[in-house]
């Protein structure tokens, strides 16, 4: 597939990097961090002939080792470089450099893909996306009230953070189970924080159906440890933040019952990074799981559209549904636990919400 229309660098009139900040509606709740609001970087590019791009990607403090100020600084650096490169040249090291900030680095690369009109973000034929979500009580009265409330919203599958508390952990995923009653399913995501032992006991202490997957048990580089747990778990395992690129995908399909794998933009570099890692995963008979739950509208939305030809399952490109602003003028259609993208669809920023979330701001003029 041709992916880029292509344009010279050098027609670059201007890129403005924001730092935005989107308070949620309540609380999100992960074992290694509570949000209460989002901090994404938005990049804009714009042209000499008119047209304009834009992109953003979240650093999620304790996901990884990338820090906000790093990644922001990163920005700045690499875009006081880019009047000085051809578009080749500007590709191949931001790419080359990669793990040294893969948010910046898909941040960059998203926004020149964007402004190439990359068919990847071109939607050809009405599409329904159907997301999964959260499930935030941690209280019986609470967690029925919350499916009662998310089963008539049309969401299907729902996800429920572990992690801090074997012992809790198995008593909220069987409250959860029982009262769904085969009505859902459930994403079970320990982000990383048990143990090999805490892992298989809290997989051991499932007693009802409708478990679709355990997320994550074990940390990030705790490849034999995760793969100790996928042997003795009743359920299938997907890994998720070890999951940033080919290599990453091999070692991990020749783990036994790993059956899922987590993929995020923002963790490939570029759309075409993302499209060719999901390729993939199914070439291998697992199934790819696309979406990043942290993301804002605009990242959320890039995932969706590689999400409209590529994946065979339930999206976690959610964070949208989070954030209480809207940044687009034009926001994607969401109805019934569906995204509804339309064919042709193209989203526009609403710059007033934009410089009003702004808390930072640097500018570049070449």
């Amino acid at each position: 597939m041709t992916t880029t229309k292509g344009i010279a660098l050098g027609d670059i009139t201007k890129a403005t990097l924001r730092w935005l900040r989107l308070p949620l509606y309540q609380p999100y709740r992960l074992s290694y961090r509570t949000f209460t609001e989002f901090e994404p970087f938005v990049l804009e590019l714009e042209h000499a002939d008119g047209r304009r791009s834009f992109s953003d990607a979240h650093v999620s403090p304790g996901s990884s080792a990338e820090t906000r100020e790093g990644a922001w600084a990163y920005c700045q650096q690499r875009l006081a470089q880019l009047r000085d490169k051809s578009i080749d040249q500007f590709r191949s090291d931001v790419v080359a450099h990669l793990d040294q900030s893969k948010v910046a680095t898909t941040l960059l690369m998203t926004a020149i893909e964007c402004l190439e009109r990359s068919e990847w973000l071109s939607i050809e034929r009405d599409r329904d996306l159907e997301l999964i979500v959260p499930i935030n009580a941690t209280d019986e009265a609470g967690i029925e009230r919350e499916v009662d409330q998310l089963l008539y919203e049309g969401f299907t599958t729902f996800k429920v953070k572990v992690g801090k508390d074997v012992e809790a952990d198995i008593v909220r995923a069987n409250t959860t189970l029982r009262l769904l009653d085969g009505r859902a399913t459930i994403r079970l995501d320990a982000n990383r924080a048990y143990s090999r032992q805490e892992a298989i006991r809290f997989t051991q202490g499932l007693r009802y159906a409708g478990v679709e997957l355990f997320e994550q048990p074990c940390g990030a580089d705790s490849w034999d440890d995760n793969a100790a747990v996928a042997r003795e778990s009743p359920v299938p395992l997907m890994l998720d933040e070890p999951i940033c690129s080919i290599a990453d995908i091999e070692r991990a399909a020749a783990i036994e019952n790993v059956r899922f794998c987590k993929v995020k933009l923002k963790r490939f570099g570029s759309l075409q990074a993302l499209a060719d890692g999901i390729q993939r995963i199914h070439d291998h008979d697992m199934l790819a799981v696309l979406g990043d739950g942290l993301g804002s509208e605009i990242n959320n939305w890039m995932e969706a559209t590689i999400a409209a030809r590529l994946i065979k399952t339930k999206g976690e490109f959610n964070g949208f549904l989070k954030h209480k602003d809207k940044l687009f003028r034009n926001p994607m259609p969401f109805s019934q636990g569906k995204i509804q993208l339309q064919a042709g669809y193209t989203p526009r920023l609403d710059d007033e919400a934009i410089e009003r979330l702004t808390v930072e701001k640097h500018i570049v003029e070449y």
